[in-house]
């Protein structure tokens, strides 16, 4: 059985990982878990994935990971053509898609949006002019915040929200909770055994659309006052150590 990750909140802060998760993924391995990462950044390629979770002392392979970036590659047909605001991890799953990337100005077939941090206005507005003419719009996800150690930084869903405001148009949706990750997800580790999140609106309804338990850690994005109460999480834990002992210790 697999437990699913979320990495943002859940194993680090801004690639700083939070105190007790390299120890609790250990656990979860010599258990007999598979740990399956998904997140919904799509700035970076699986390669520098995997450097920074073995910089914060965890092991990984590049087939251990499902991004909303491969989300949004699944989307699109292999031989159309996309303009890309987003990072180096929407460039690389596009590639490996075989969609070819180019300028917003050349008429894309999709035009697919994701956090950076690298943004300059002419970029946006030829995105939404793209989109105005016909373009596929598509995000890679709508999270509006990213959580950091000094507060939440402004996240996909912000750059998302210009376009569309400016576009006239509301984007299809590839990360967390929608259909194009769920189907990744199910494709590597069938349903999983339970999923591990800051965030309810995302993480918890992805947990209901695949039909896996959703334990809600609260070193992200949700603090204890925010907990929902329905759908209320299966496991409430201060953060993945704590959700790890919760399960495990209930086994």
């Amino acid at each position: 059985m697999a437990w699913v990750l979320d990495l943002d909140g859940v194993v680090w802060l801004a690639g700083h990982p939070i105190p007790g998760s390299p120890e609790a993924i250990t656990r979860l391995r010599q258990s007999g878990h598979r740990v399956l990462f998904l997140t919904n950044n799509s700035s970076l390629t699986l390669a520098e994935y995997v450097e920074r979770l073995a910089g914060a002392g965890v092991e990984a392979a590049p087939e251990d990971l499902v991004t909303s970036a491969q989300g949004a590659a699944w989307l699109l047909q292999p031989g159309s053509t996309a303009a890309v605001v987003g990072g180096p991890g929407i460039l690389e799953a596009l590639e490996t898609r075989g969609v070819t990337v180019v300028e917003a100005g050349a008429k894309p077939d999709a035009v697919v949006v994701g956090r950076t941090v690298d943004l300059r206005y002419d970029d946006l507005a030829a995105a939404a002019t793209a989109i105005r003419q016909g373009a596929r719009f598509v995000a890679t996800n709508t999270d509006p915040t990213f959580p950091t150690p000094d507060g939440p930084a402004p996240g996909a869903g912000a750059i998302v929200a210009f376009i569309a405001t400016v576009a006239g148009r509301q984007p299809e949706v590839a990360g967390k909770p929608h259909a194009a990750v769920a189907d990744l997800v199910r494709a590597k580790v069938g349903v999983p055994a339970v999923m591990v999140g800051d965030r309810p609106d995302t993480d918890g309804a992805f947990a209901g659309a695949v039909g896996a338990p959703f334990a809600l850690v609260l070193s992200g994005s949700t603090g204890p006052d925010e907990i929902p109460d329905d759908p209320a999480p299966a496991v409430v834990a201060s953060n993945l150590a704590g959700a790890v002992d919760r399960v495990l210790g209930a086994a």
